[in-house]
């Protein structure tokens, strides 16, 4: 059996920088995902797509976000418990938790900080052309550099479609393709890509994809006056978002509102010893950002330090009084 005194269920970026600060904490830890790399939605679906809001960082790739996150929480040494889905949390007698696995193995803490983001996720489907999927039609890119020189269709009007033309429009032939004539995209990602040499089709939907093996073109229709047009491409990106499934978490007796879990401002869930941190987790006016979870998994994981310690301090002083040194990452499969 496993022990630790914090079990951080979630390694995306708010669960590696709660592992990183809890260790600050003098805690040991846990560090828990599904999947079998850290990094969560990021490492899975965009590790190459530059993010630009996080502080201190103008412009950072999606990789190096997280591999700087991996090296900060390394001063620690981790139990990193990567590719466990954590599917039970049951009180001890003695106090404390036993997060059972999938595979039958536990864990046993002290608390519980649960970082797991949007939990597992799935893209919303293109409504045609399924048959081309890994042959030209693809609902997000790994590798940016392998569509240079190519025709690329991206459909959609959100975060991620807007991100990825303006990625890609520097090295590829862009077309944008969105059902509507307005973006849910930040201003300033729209502003960019209607800057740049992104040809912009907006009231148009993918009716067909035609190919032989391969994608070699689109059928699009104009949703206003029903015209339809061929147009020759080589690669489709239908970046339509994704559906989130929490999984087992909504069964572990915590408050939820909309399949999040409710916080009070110490970011305590309705549960006594569980904790909840990013974009899992729900309160009155959160903003779903990376950098607004930093700030709430240190919420986190100082009032759970204060639970396993009475006597400790919520706030434990500046991480200038002590340099650490990075020490070897311990991963567990």
């Amino acid at each position: 059996m496993r022990r630790c005194d914090i079990a951080i269920v979630g390694a995306g970026p708010t669960g590696l920088f709660a592992a990183f600060y809890a260790g600050m904490r003098g805690l040991s830890v846990g560090l828990v995902d599904a999947l079998p790399e850290p990094g969560g939605q990021i490492s899975a679906l965009y590790p190459e797509k530059v993010i630009r809001d996080v502080a201190g960082f103008p412009a950072v790739k999606g990789r190096e976000l997280v591999e700087a996150l991996v090296r900060q929480a390394q001063a620690f040494s981790p139990q990193m418990l990567l590719g466990r889905q954590a599917t039970a949390l049951d009180e001890l007698p003695t106090g404390g938790f036993r997060l059972g696995f999938a595979d039958g193995s536990a864990l046993e803490t002290g608390a519980v900080v649960i970082t797991g983001g949007i939990g597992t996720f799935s893209p919303r489907r293109l409504p045609c052309g399924e048959e081309f999927l890994g042959r030209g039609l693809s609902y997000f890119v790994r590798d940016p550099s392998a569509l240079a020189g190519r025709r690329v269709v991206v459909v959609g009007g959100g975060d991620s479609a807007l991100d990825w033309a303006e990625a890609l429009q520097p090295t590829a032939e862009v077309t944008l393709v969105h059902r509507r004539d307005v973006f849910r995209a930040h201003q300033h990602t729209v502003n960019q890509v209607l800057a740049g040499p992104t040809r912009v089709l907006t009231n148009t939907v993918v009716e067909r994809l035609n190919g032989d093996g391969r994608v070699t073109g689109a059928v699009l229709r104009d949703v206003v006056t029903g015209e339809a047009r061929a147009m020759p491409c080589d690669h489709v990106v239908a970046a339509l978002g994704f559906v989130a499934n929490p999984g087992p978490l909504l069964g572990w007796g915590l408050e939820v509102r909309d399949r999040k879990i409710l916080v009070d401002a110490a970011m305590r869930t309705s549960r006594p010893g569980v904790f909840a941190a990013g974009d899992v987790a729900i309160y009155d006016g959160r903003v779903p950002l990376i950098a607004v979870g930093f700030g709430e998994a240190a919420t986190a994981v100082n009032h759970a330090a204060v639970l396993l310690d009475p006597t400790a301090s919520t706030f434990p002083g500046h991480s200038t009084d002590e340099p650490l040194a990075a020490e070897p990452l311990t991963i567990s499969a």
